[in-house]
């Protein structure tokens, strides 16, 4: 650790696992345990298309002008209100319409009589779903926003993000309520879209802008043979009709079965499509999500430090970001905190199943050390930790992790706030 660093390392002696007895086997996987673990290796990062039209190649340019040619030819210069989407006009020939054209071309591999009948088909179906007016709707699911879909923060690179979880409808009083019959569906169907659109409305449409959102799907109780109607209309209606929307999806709390299926069916997918999947088994959702999306924007249920009422002061304030290895203990001190000042801290550790407290140590010499939190074990499924604390005199806050008896290394995260005392 750097000499300024507020965190210290206590390294405890190796501790020997191994029981007295003959020399192990060699250890043999299972078919199983090989195909989760080539699922869970990440094929080579996606790098975004550009949408700078001179970074095209030449037969690129010549399709994106030739679906500009005959979108006219179809709707004419003056339909202006009917070739939109998202508010932006395709036949302005502007770099917000080229980046709408170039998603429908890369959709169908630059076939320019493809790409038309898609487009035409979308705004058909824009249209007569109302899709550019449906954010302001009121469709009565407040129980499922923030929990089955919704928009949450950014990723590092400044995508909007979307959480997916289904696991609620399990309960089968809750599923037969949101999806109990054909008019239900649809009506949840018109939910999920409103949900996209609104991370849509986020995007730049401009080249080198954000031009994409990242999707995070939480698989963890998901009841598969109940959602399949469900799921297979949602994945058509965004596959038809919100082409290259997606960055990257990635998929927590992957049960084996998912792992085994996707290993199955990777050789028949294209590089490019398997560069956009992430698959992460349960037990890794913090590891894997730190390293697509700062802790303060991860949501506290997935090991990250964001609650929904944080996001109701403006911009997260930036947390600091560590590990914490198998048979270690960190100790996070927070130094010059005066007499009457109140610290409020957060801290989480991914899949914690280890020990935490919290001191504050007074400066002057004589006084007693005051257990803030007493020495804990942490549950895996327990959420970031908040506290506050307000000395009566001078000191410093020492935040324990103590791992000493895991061999896991961890990633954890924390932050903290300190409010001078008021003047009298």
């Amino acid at each position: 650790m750097d000499a300024s660093s507020p965190i210290s390392l206590q390294q405890t002696p190796h501790q020997d696992y191994s029981v007295s007895e003959a020399s192990p086997k060699p250890y043999k996987k299972s078919l199983v345990t090989s195909l989760m673990e080539a699922a869970a290796l990440r094929t080579p990062s996606f790098k975004e298309d550009t949408y700078f039209i001179s970074h095209l190649k030449n037969s690129e340019k010549k399709a994106l002008q030739e679906l500009r040619d005959k979108l006219s030819v179809s709707y004419g210069s003056d339909a202006t209100s009917e070739c939109s989407m998202w508010g932006i006009p395709l036949l302005s020939n502007d770099e917000k319409a080229d980046v709408i054209l170039l998603k429908f071309l890369r959709a169908r591999d630059f076939r320019v009589q493809d790409s038309l009948h898609m487009l035409e088909k979308c705004l058909s179906w824009r249209k007569e779903f109302g899709a550019d007016d449906i954010v302001e709707e009121d469709l009565g699911f407040k129980e499922l926003e923030g929990v089955v879909a919704y928009m949450h923060g950014y990723d590092r690179e400044g995508h909007p993000v979307c959480y997916n979880a289904y696991g609620v409808f399990k309960d089968k009083e809750m599923y037969e309520r949101i999806f109990g019959d054909e008019e239900k569906l649809k009506k949840f169907l018109r939910w999920r879209v409103q949900v996209l659109e609104r991370g849509i409305s986020l995007l730049h449409f401009k080249p080198g802008g954000v031009n994409s959102i990242i999707q995070v799907t939480d698989l963890k109780d998901m009841p598969k043979r109940e959602l399949r109607v469900a799921s297979n209309q949602i994945l058509s209606l965004f596959q038809d009709n919100y082409p290259e929307m997606v960055a990257r999806k990635i998929f927590i709390n992957v049960p084996w079965y998912f792992s085994m299926l996707y290993s199955v069916f990777s050789p028949f997918l294209t590089q490019r499509t398997k560069s956009k999947f992430v698959i992460s088994k349960e037990g890794n959702v913090a590891e894997t999500l730190y390293k697509y999306i700062r802790p303060e924007d991860v949501p506290a249920q997935y090991g990250g430090l964001s609650r929904p009422s944080d996001l109701q002061n403006g911009p997260p304030k930036p947390a600091s970001e560590f590990t914490v290895k198998g048979g270690e203990k960190v100790n996070i001190q927070i130094e010059g905190i005066e007499a009457g000042a109140t610290i409020t801290w957060d801290i989480a550790v991914g899949g914690w199943d280890l020990e935490y407290s919290a001191e504050f140590v007074p400066n002057a010499a004589g006084s007693y050390t005051i257990a803030v939190e007493k020495a804990r074990k942490i549950a895996p499924s327990e959420e970031a930790i908040r506290n506050s604390f307000t000395p009566r005199e001078a000191g410093k806050m020492v935040l324990s992790v103590d791992n000493t008896f895991s061999r896991k290394k961890k990633v954890a995260a924390y932050r903290y706030f300190v409010r001078k005392a008021a003047i009298a």
